[in-house]
């Protein structure tokens, strides 16, 4: 694992310095957007809405459409004038109870790797977490921007759980929660009894991705049935500082071998040109020829 963050827990007059490692990761199979005739990678071009012309990376700003309809656009400067934090430390705030801690604030997971000279510390931590059953409410700069976070103990690593802001958690606004619903003891008393009976210890490895495995079978089968094909090759960008012809046929070139390749269709061979043969002459302009011919040596001859 590579480290993203570096830093220092700091507790009381404690600090234990850590880096923080991402504690999950997405096993989704990505598929990219082809064209369907010759499997060429789609591609997306930043357009104005306006006036349908292609904008350039550098003239792009960010924009904010207001409620009554304004927008309000905010250059580089604007967002360099905002306050950004950059500390490199995970300050504890308070330790709570484990219990207290909604699931539905969680966001993301990091483990915490101790510094060789800080694994002592690093324990004690650890330990006091687990014996207490508390959690640590922390504030921690990631990506330069101050998030609420929690430490918590997960086998023998502490794991830094950043959260969401609570007001960034919807509240369930459903009229029907709000009835009145009429339970009979004896529907109460079966529903606890068909939980029980279906109680067990969790237990992650007997759960798995059905789908992301039927993909995978899927892409095998066709793979190995013949339906797969060479993935084509896009031509290379033409440089303007060379011969323009000659960057145009390179260009054409690669483009009809690509082509071809997508295809399965093999290079046909070229023909050698036969040679020119010469015109005949037709029975008029050879007669003509002859009777030419001793007026030229008449043209020709000497004096005696």
């Amino acid at each position: 694992m590579r480290a993203m963050w570096s830093g220092a827990v700091s507790f009381g007059l404690v600090s234990v310095p850590v880096k923080a490692y991402a504690a999950t990761t997405n096993h989704d199979i990505r598929f990219h957007q082809v064209h369907a005739a010759d499997g060429g990678r789609i591609k997306y071009k930043r357009t104005c809405s306006l006036d349908g012309q292609e904008v350039e990376y550098a003239d792009i700003v960010k924009g904010f459409e207001t409620e009554e309809g304004e927008l309000i656009t905010l250059s580089e400067e604007d967002l360099d004038s905002l306050p950004v934090a950059t500390g490199h430390e995970i300050d504890v705030v308070e330790f709570v109870p484990a219990d207290q801690i909604d699931p539905l604030l969680f966001d993301k997971s990091y483990y915490l790797e101790p510094d060789p000279k800080a694994a002592k510390p690093y324990a004690l931590l650890r330990e006091a977490l687990v014996q207490t059953d508390r959690m640590a409410v922390v504030k921690v700069a990631l990506r330069q921007r101050e998030t609420m976070a929690l430490l918590r103990v997960r086998d023998k690593a502490i794991v830094l759980q950043t959260m969401l802001w609570p007001d960034e958690v919807r509240e369930p606004d459903f009229e029907i929660l709000e009835a009145d619903v009429d339970l009979r003891p004896q529907e109460q008393k079966m529903a606890a009894s068909l939980v029980e009976s279906l109680g067990a210890d969790f237990d992650t490895t007997a759960f798995h991705d059905e789908y992301r495995e039927a993909v995978s079978a899927l892409i095998e089968r066709k793979k190995t049935t013949g339906d797969a094909r060479p993935a084509p090759v896009a031509p290379a960008p033409v440089d303007d500082a060379g011969d323009s012809m000659t960057d145009l046929l390179t260009a054409l070139q690669r483009s009809v071998e690509a082509a071809k390749a997508a295809s399965g269709r093999a290079e046909p061979a070229v023909e050698e040109p036969a040679p020119a043969k010469p015109a005949r002459r037709t029975s008029a302009k050879k007669k003509a020829e002859e009777d030419d011919k001793p007026a030229a040596r008449k043209r020709t001859r000497k004096p005696a």
